[in-house]
């Protein structure tokens, strides 16, 4: 492929859209909600199951109307259709529970031009009602191909993976199988009605090869895998959780989740993750913090 096909095509971006917060998003939490993400994400924790506590990527549920929002205040709608998701990183204050009235906004903090592509950093607030911050959210939207010209702004906080890691073997590694119905159960419990995960033909269209997967399901599975083999099953314990989206995994797939220990300090154990399908990596710089 020749150099001119691949050259990023250069965008203005709107400046004027960054720091400006969306409108309020609202959703009440119920325990039903919660036991359908859980069993629509394979997730084994009999707490999630039975709707008794949130698991940690059920947070991108409350705040899904929000959180695209600020993108199209930034970037042209013309080059919408290539926005990808990047990266996601959870920071959260306490669990989500069954009968939180919960309130989202979302706002661009700044975007990041490079040679592939830019990214677009959006900060997203969950609290209650009564204000309380139940979690903060950084979601990275990328523009293949698409060069802003300049970067500005502030980017998300960094969740690099250490490749030194690799000298030693992980503390845990957890097989993890995409069922082939996975998309059809994760698309009604979370929200996301994006066809590339329900229609075929759809995907095909989009030049997949079939029906691709969610990759906040994946992601959710990597977060029961940390749980419960460095986290006790306790989602109160996680402090964040943070992923990029490497590769696009599809129904039927075998998956692994491979988790190392970096280290520990002020009462917090800090773990470095990721999942992989044979040797093709599809959720790298994984990070998760949990309180001892």
């Amino acid at each position: 492929m020749t150099s001119e096909t691949t050259a990023a095509r250069l965008v203005e971006f709107d400046d004027a859209g960054l720091e400006t917060w969306c409108d309020d998003e609202t959703f009440e939490v119920t325990g039903a909600r919660i036991g359908e993400y859980a069993a629509a994400t394979n997730d084994p924790i009999e707490a999630h199951l039975a709707g008794k506590v949130a698991s940690p990527v059920f947070a991108i549920v409350p705040v899904f109307e929000a959180m695209m929002m600020p993108v199209i205040e930034v970037a042209p709608m013309d080059i919408f259709g290539r926005v990808v998701h990047g990266e996601q990183d959870f920071h959260f204050h306490r669990a989500i529970q069954p009968g939180d009235k919960l309130v989202s906004r979302a706002k661009a903090t700044g975007y990041t031009s490079r040679s592939n592509g830019t990214a677009i950093t959006i900060l997203i607030e969950c609290r209650t009602e009564d204000g309380e911050l139940v979690n903060e959210q950084y979601l990275t939207a990328f523009f293949r191909n698409i060069d802003a010209g300049k970067t500005v702004g502030e980017a998300a906080p960094a969740h690099k993976f250490d490749e030194n890691l690799r000298a030693q073997p992980p503390v845990a590694v957890v097989p993890q199988h995409v069922d082939d119905d996975q998309t059809f159960r994760y698309s009604p419990a979370s929200g996301d009605p994006v066809p590339l995960h329900l229609d075929d033909q759809v995907a095909k269209d989009a030049g997949l090869p079939g029906i691709i997967a969610h990759g906040l399901c994946t992601m959710a599975f990597a977060s029961w895998a940390v749980l419960t083999e460095v986290g006790g099953s306790d989602v109160h314990r996680l402090k964040r959780f943070a992923v990029r989206f490497a590769k696009m995994v599809f129904p039927g797939d075998d998956l692994e989740t491979r988790i190392w220990k970096v280290g520990s300090a002020d009462g917090v154990t800090t773990y470095a993750f990721e999942t992989v399908r044979g040797e093709d990596v599809v959720l790298s710089d994984g990070l998760a913090e949990i309180a001892d």
